[in-house]
């Protein structure tokens, strides 16, 4: 199952995202889970939250992944939503 993860950062939080990116990259690529991943930004090109596609069992999988994230364990997010996706292009 193919679950969008997307997350918005509290605002003024880029450095809380620059002291943790390290741990949440190789979560992320430790966890085998993730199809595809990137920051969303902000229109000064700064980096503002985060879309990943996770490829997992279920809904609870997601939730236990976005939970166990780094960024969310340091308090990054000022909102997560896991929303199933089907990918029709790419």
């Amino acid at each position: 199952m193919l679950i969008a993860l997307i997350a918005q950062d509290k605002p003024g939080a880029l450095e809380t995202r620059m002291a943790n990116r390290e741990a949440h990259l190789a979560y992320v690529a430790e966890s085998g889970v993730v199809s595809q991943a990137g920051p969303l930004l902000d229109d000064g090109g700064k980096m503002c939250g985060s879309l990943l596609v996770l490829d997992v069992e279920d809904m609870v999988a997601a939730q236990s992944w976005a939970d166990n994230d780094p960024y969310a364990k340091a308090g990054l997010f000022e909102s997560v939503q896991l929303t199933i996706w089907k990918k029709v292009i790419g």
